[in-house]
């Protein structure tokens, strides 16, 4: 496996193939170096975009001419739906976002949330299923999508709520801190095996095995 899932704005995509499903990484935006992935089933061709962050010339570039069915918006911070506009007019794609987040998001950008999805929803793309988290902290309604290889480790889209080295900012609201973390544990590392590799909203990716151990760390610093 060459993808190594580090990436900076203004470089290439970094693109890992599995049976079923292709993914692409690219990141956006030199000041803030948001990822933006795009998913590609291999057997139907149809794609989706995981946060249209910013950069929509290059997020069009990588979509080419296959088109587009779908953006996934992880959660309503503008930082993460700055080419949301433009890309959703260009390719016509359906517009998801978690529920609690939704108006604002449509308050920020003018495109209106097509469909409002909740924990345990699924999205698809092609033959290919992501299942949705609501992991509540860093905004009321993020959300990250899980998809389950059936021929290897899962994958999981984290947002701003997962990242090496701790969770999402709280903005040193306590109560946020707890939801996040408590959330974070019990939905993603207490439902998911060692091995599932995940992407974050920022930086480079992690496994759930790696950062394991250090939960109680998180817990203890309060972010």
């Amino acid at each position: 496996m060459t993808y190594t899932g580090e990436v900076k704005p203004g470089g290439p995509a970094d693109v890992r193939e599995l049976p079923h499903l292709t993914i692409t990484k690219v990141a956006v935006d030199e000041k803030m170096a948001n990822n933006a992935y795009l998913l590609a089933c291999r057997a139907t061709g149809e794609q989706l975009l995981v946060d249209a962050a910013d950069e929509p010339d290059v997020l069009e570039a990588l979509i080419g001419d296959h088109g587009l069915a779908t953006i996934v918006t992880t959660h309503q911070h503008w930082d993460h739906h700055r080419a949301l506009s433009e890309v959703a007019r260009a390719t016509g794609a359906e517009v998801v976002a978690g529920a609690p987040d939704a108006d604002a998001i449509t308050d920020q950008t003018g495109v209106e949330v097509t469909r409002r999805v909740e924990d345990g929803d699924t999205v698809t793309v092609g033959n290919a299923t992501l299942e949705v988290i609501r992991v509540t902290g860093h905004t009321p309604g993020s959300i990250c999508l899980l998809y389950r290889d059936p021929e290897g480790s899962p994958h999981l889209f984290t947002g701003d709520s997962l990242f090496p080295g701790g969770v999402g900012n709280t903005f040193g609201d306590a109560d946020a801190f707890a939801s996040l973390i408590d959330d974070v544990e019990a939905k993603l590392f207490g439902a998911l095996p060692d091995d599932t590799w995940f992407y974050p909203g920022h930086g480079d990716d992690s496994t759930l095995g790696s950062e394991r151990p250090h939960l109680a760390e998180w817990r203890e610093r309060g972010w």
